[in-house]
């Protein structure tokens, strides 16, 4: 898949955790990078309201390796008190920190490729002035916020592909089972969790180019964003259109 409509892009790291939701409470990750997880990729290098992300293929460039390990963990989400994590009850122990073993992933690197949807092609914004955009912004190692994988403490390394990349995928089939795909939001913007099954890596290839497509017709309704941050982000990509004139 190497179409001017498609972009392709290498991610690795140390440590992956790509967690199952049948098993949240002590984590036990997938034994491979989720087409979730994939999209969050490509949307901390380049998102924009008008496209989203079509993951098609996660190929798998090194062998499944686990490690096991112990986090600390707060039992409650971080809200608008903060939460002091070194606090304890009156018998003396954390009252709000916990410590859940974990099932990783170790020394991990996929290619993602995906395209990019639009409902709409306008003239002044098309499919293609995008794709370029996301390849400058990869091979400067430009971020809204750095990648991670699964987890925001696994942050990823990004790059663009080499043609040998792709020849040195592993080459083994993997069962998955079921697997978590994304979420979808209905009319309501309610969000609701999708799966695929009968899923597995196939020759080191996870093919979910066909089960991706009922995500496009997701109707997400996003906040509204505070008027400062849309100014910084209004001007960054207005600079960033006079470079690409510059260059041109």
């Amino acid at each position: 898949m190497n179409d001017e409509n498609s972009v392709r892009i290498k991610v690795e790291g140390e440590f992956a955790c790509f967690t199952r939701p049948d098993l949240k409470v002590e984590r036990m990750t997938y034994p491979c990078m989720t087409p979730s997880a994939a999209r969050g990729v490509l949307d901390c290098i380049l998102w924009k309201p008008e496209f989203t992300w079509h993951v098609k293929r996660i190929i798998v460039l090194k062998p499944v390796k686990f490690a096991s390990f112990k986090r600390n963990e707060i039992n409650l989400k971080q809200g608008t008190n903060p939460i002091y994590v070194d606090e304890v009850n009156d018998k003396g122990k954390p009252k709000y920190r916990a410590q859940r073993n974990s099932i990783v992933l170790k020394d991990v690197a996929y290619i993602i490729e995906a395209s990019i949807h639009q409902a709409t092609s306008p003239v002044k914004n098309p499919t293609k002035k995008y794709i370029e955009m996301f390849n400058r912004r990869t091979r400067k190692g430009q971020c809204w916020r750095r990648p991670y994988l699964g987890t925001r403490e696994f942050a990823a390394e990004f790059s663009l592909p080499e043609e040998s990349d792709f020849e040195n995928r592993i080459k083994e089939d993997i069962p998955i089972g079921s697997m978590f795909l994304d979420m979808w939001y209905d009319e309501k913007g309610i969000p609701i969790p999708k799966f695929f099954y009968d899923v597995s890596v196939k020759q080191g290839i996870l093919d979910c180019s066909k089960d991706y497509e009922q995500i496009l017709t997701s109707n997400h309704l996003r906040k509204v964003i505070a008027e400062y941050p849309h100014q910084l982000i209004c001007e960054f990509n207005q600079a960033e259109e006079i470079e690409k004139e510059d260059l041109s």
